[in-house]
């Protein structure tokens, strides 16, 4: 159990799921597609609400997104989306529900393009993550030069829910960018000097 003394990142503290997730994935480099591909959409899920509220509810969507397999995702028909739309178990959102399709088509071709969509995601910041050391009572930005500029190519490559706000969260949860705090035991103790 976390207690106010936690030297953990304060947003990680609220449940121990979020606890959890934070010790264990979140600002760790991720070079797996498919977990890449998943995160992108939660992240794009998230939306408008709680982090808690969507990985309260994450094993919903890898039961309802077949695992999160970008191939079978991008053929959904309609009668499927209207399924998805049907089960509470997700956030039932008609527009955030259409987008899971249109990112995985766009995550497809970027896929074909690059050889993995890690190849293209890394390729931002040449391979190397982005270290901050942000203090205990530091405000974490909503987005950064990095995001905008990520955030117009995936647009511009038929990604939707995609702003630099979710962008800059999902490039903080695989690990592109690590934002634990300093003295925050889950940063990586090689990168956090």
């Amino acid at each position: 159990m976390t207690t106010l003394a936690d030297p953990r990142c304060a947003w990680a503290l609220g449940s121990e799921l979020m606890t959890a997730y934070h010790d264990t994935e979140w600002g760790r480099p991720a070079h797996d597609d498919t977990y890449l591909f998943e995160l992108l959409l939660l992240e794009g899920a998230q939306a408008g609400l709680s982090w808690s509220t969507v990985l309260n509810k994450r094993e919903n969507y890898r039961r309802a997104l077949d695992g999160f397999a970008a191939e079978k995702i991008a053929a959904y028909d309609r009668p499927k989306l209207d399924s998805l739309l049907a089960d509470p178990g997700i956030v039932r959102n008609r527009l955030k529900v259409e987008s899971t399709v249109k990112n995985a088509r766009a995550f497809l071709a970027v896929r074909e393009t690059y050889g993995s969509f890690d190849a293209y995601l890394w390729e931002w910041v040449d391979g190397t993550p982005v270290v901050n050391h942000p203090g205990p009572a530091d405000a974490l930005p909503a987005g950064t030069e990095l995001s905008d500029r990520l955030s117009k190519d995936l647009k511009r490559r038929g990604f939707t829910f995609v702003g630099t706000t979710i962008v800059y969260a999902y490039l903080q949860a695989v690990g592109v960018v690590d934002d634990h705090t300093d003295g925050c035991p889950a940063k990586p103790r090689r990168l956090a000097g």
